[in-house]
């Protein structure tokens, strides 16, 4: 372990005092990095002695796309060699401008990657674990790794406990001086975030700048011409299963003029810049020709100021929910009817009947406008003000926003899953905005245009200015690698490494099988099994999968008496029905009456086919839904199987596995994110909840029953959402009034999923959030299975 130098003096100088956290303590504690280190030394020792040492795990594509992007670090000498740093993929380099990469750090304990820094000249390259963007798919790391020799080797320096890197960056003639933006944990507090400094390569690390437990930093930057002068942006978050708080009054911008020993804040809210409790993301450039200049993206959670001729053609949802009775009666027909239509309520509601209901006060307005609360809703439809662009021309002093109009249609109000800003290094005048989608200003920043193109994904986390010739970019994003030497006119993907990020992977039964999988903003593809990684298909013209659904790909279910109807959807319970053959598309998510209460879809929302009749499906929100004429009509089986739901702006009280054994036909198994199983023997007219014997606020993440045993029940539980990252694996023998807790040898990795093999009841498959394992004796032992399968999320 390396130790960590804290100054004390400027802990406390600037300790704003303890953390105003939003959430009560957590009941379960995190995994401290000592136990964490301990469980990687367990997982290698297993790895050298498993029965599977030498099976090679073979990519099955697709490879079209790739994943999300963190950072690009391009060599300013040779920009055909760069490196990539993908969010749960690793570190990648190319030497040919991307026609292909190769991966350098998959022999590292951790390859959750959050920023890299590169010392071209040396060799040297700093990479900072654990990703920033804060999401649900966002993973911890373990500190920062350094290469001497290119990536050929690694070496772990330290800070373990903050998790997730903001940024590094590396004194631009001394590489033994590093700053590292240590964003600290995501879902528990802890003290280990701020600014580190190390002037001996690593080996040792003062904390310089401290806030809180609950405030990390996001960004840093550094003036070249004097690196004595840094800024860097701190950012309070606190991310729990039901709530994301992404702002707060300690989020602001700090400068240091003493090499980063000391710092004072800017933003105290009498020079231009924002500030309170509902600041949010921000990040950082300099103008390298003037670093007095700098840009700042902030992430503005403050409400906008409407308008009254800004006011929406049509009702409203917010409108009405401010309506008495006797106002909703005095509604235009033909508006209400139009309002109803665009929100697509059923049919059998139009404006006389709604009236009707609302006059015999059977409902009131309230009812109307709740009908239409979903997940995506607080997403993309509350008011702030959100991404805007401040510019400061005297070193910080003084900030002004660029643009006297909203950015709308940006980036709503998850803009903490973006705020970069990067600046043309030779001309001020030219401005990116990385979000959803990429923004440009040719105008120091008054006015703005989407980059936008027919290959370029559209949401952007990183992008590298060429200062040799400005009009050649590349942009990472959620789809990979584009570059464009046009300044985004055009542009060309560079996606070869097989790193998609998968929330769900399933199979049909075709002569030649075909896999389907779920991809974080990639959609839904399938292709053939026999697949491998080749670029023949540019000269046929035919990809061998095919793209099924856009967005956020969730789970897929296969009709395997043809293999030709699919189900699948995205995120919150928005699901469909699909023919291919035929291309047809049927939504099939289920819809309550008004007046009963919401429906809690979980972001990836379990589905299920009968094993006895595919004409069945299940379906859950905080309910289980079962349709027996393949999802066009539903029927709720079961009461609320949750604890009830937490307030907060996430979905939470939702179902998120259900499954019916293979076995006996209605034997049920329905568990949720807030640690409830639940069991039904008939179908769901009653249902017994079998909790007892597990642990306590888990999330569940899996449930298989088995394929040999009727009373036979396996599940896996995490903890990540609490920051802990224990092994939960239990089995049950009979239908879980008792429970075995099993895989005890195994290292302390959150899990995602158990399996029992369909031919061979002593067989079981464990992914978790590091790698994947196999038992042949019905889990008193499980072997790693890890050649050509790096330690990712499984």
């Amino acid at each position: 372990m390396y130790k960590i130098l804290i100054s004390l003096f400027i802990v406390f100088m600037f300790n704003q005092g303890f953390s105003q956290s939003k959430f009560e303590n957590n009941p379960i504690p995190y995994t401290k990095a000592e136990d964490r280190l301990v469980s990687f030394e367990k997982r290698k020792a297993l790895q050298e002695v498993s029965l599977f040492k030498n099976l090679e795990v073979r990519s099955v594509g697709p490879v079209i796309m790739s994943g999300r992007v963190v950072d690009v670090d391009v060599n300013p000498e040779d920009p055909t060699e760069f490196m990539v740093a993908y969010a749960s993929g690793g570190l990648w380099k190319t030497t040919n401008n991307g026609i292909s990469f190769f991966p350098v750090m998959d022999g590292a304990e951790v390859i959750i990657m959050g920023d890299i820094a590169v010392d071209w000249k040396r060799n040297i390259i700093y990479a900072g674990t654990g990703e920033n963007n804060s999401s649900r798919s966002s993973y911890a790391g373990f500190g920062i790794y350094k290469s001497t020799d290119g990536g050929k080797s690694w070496t772990n320096m330290g800070l373990q406990e903050t998790h997730r890197t903001g940024r590094i960056v590396i004194h631009p003639d001394n590489p033994d001086v590093v700053w590292v933006g240590a964003q600290g944990h995501l879902y528990s507090p802890n003290p280990e975030r701020g600014v580190y400094k190390t002037t001996d390569g690593g080996k040792t690390w003062k904390q310089t700048l401290y806030i809180d437990e609950n405030t990390g930093i996001i960004d840093l930057v550094l003036n070249k011409k004097n690196p004595q002068i840094l800024y860097a942006s701190t950012w309070h978050r606190e991310r729990r299963g039901w709530n994301f708080v992404e702002k707060g009054k300690t989020s602001g911008i700090y400068k240091s003029t003493d090499g980063g020993e000391n710092w004072y804040k800017l933003t105290t809210g009498n020079n231009g810049f924002p500030s309170g409790e509902n600041i949010g993301r921000i990040g950082l450039s300099l103008y390298e020709s003037n670093p007095e200049i700098i840009f700042a993206f902030l992430d503005n959670h403050n409400l906008r100021e409407v308008k009254t001729q800004e006011k929406k053609e049509g009702l409203t949802k917010n409108e009405i929910s401010k309506m008495t009775k006797e106002e909703f009666l005095k509604i235009d027909d033909e508006e209400l009817d139009n309002f109803l239509k665009e929100n697509d309520f059923p049919e059998k509601y139009n404006s006389k009947s709604i009236k009707e209901l609302i006059k015999n006060e059977k409902y009131k307005p309230q009812d109307i406008s709740n009908y239409l609360d979903n997940g995506n809703d607080a997403l993309f439809n509350t008011e702030i003000k959100g991404g805007e662009l401040y510019i400061s021309l005297n070193g910080g002093e003084n900030w002004e926003r660029t643009h006297p109009e909203y950015l709308n249609n940006f980036v709503y109000t998850y803009g903490y899953f973006f705020g970069n800003v990067r600046v043309n290094p030779v001309d001020s005048s030219e401005i990116y905005l990385l979000g959803v989608p990429l923004l440009k200003s040719t105008n120091s920043g008054k006015s703005f245009f989407a980059v936008n193109d027919d290959n370029l994904h559209a949401d952007h986390h990183a992008l590298w200015i060429n200062p040799k010739k400005t009009n050649h970019i590349i942009s990472g994003n959620d789809g990979g690698i584009n570059i464009s030497y046009d300044g985004g006119n055009s542009w060309f993907k560079a996606n070869t490494p097989p790193v998609g990020q998968c929330y769900s992977v399933n199979f049909d039964m075709s002569e030649t099988y075909n896999v389907y999988a779920g991809f974080q903003d990639n959609g839904v593809w399938y292709g053939t099994s026999k697949y491998k990684q080749n670029l023949g298909w540019t000269s046929s013209g035919k990809y061998p999968y095919e793209s099924l659904m856009g967005g956020d790909g969730m789970e897929t279910a296969i009709d395997t008496r043809t293999n030709d109807i699919v189900y699948m959807g995205y995120q919150f319970g928005n699901y469909f029905r699909i023919e291919k053959s035929k291309k047809k598309y049927k939504y099939i998510t289920p819809k309550r009456e008004l007046g009963e209460p919401s429906y809690r879809f979980n972001w990836r929302s379990p589905i299920h086919i009968s094993n006895h009749n595919e004409d069945i499906i299940y379906f859950c929100s905080q309910f289980v839904h079962r349709s027996l004429d393949k999802g066009e009509s539903w029927e709720k089986i079961s009461g609320d199987l949750t604890k009830g739901g937490i307030p907060g702006n996430v979905p939470f009280g939702t179902l998120t596995v259900v499954t019916e054994s293979p076995v006996k036909f209605g034997l049920i198994y329905a568990g949720s994110d807030d640690g409830l199983v639940h069991i039904t023997k008939n179908g769901g007219a009653s249902w017994e909840l079998i909790t007892e014997g597990l642990p306590e606020n888990f999330w569940i993440s899996s449930i298989d029953a088995s394929n040999f045993s009727e009373g036979r029940v396996y599940i896996s539980l995490t903890g990540y959402r609490w920051d802990n990252f224990s092994t939960q694996i239990f089995c049950s023998e009979d239908y879980g009034k008792s429970w075995e807790k099993i895989g005890k040898e195994l290292p302390e990795e959150a899990v995602n999923v158990i399996l029992e093999d369909t031919h061979n009841e002593n067989v079981l498959y464990v992914g978790t959030d590091n790698s994947l394992y196999v038992s042949v004796d019905k889990g008193k032992t499980f072997n790693p299975v890890f050649k050509n399968l790096p330690p990712v999320p499984v």
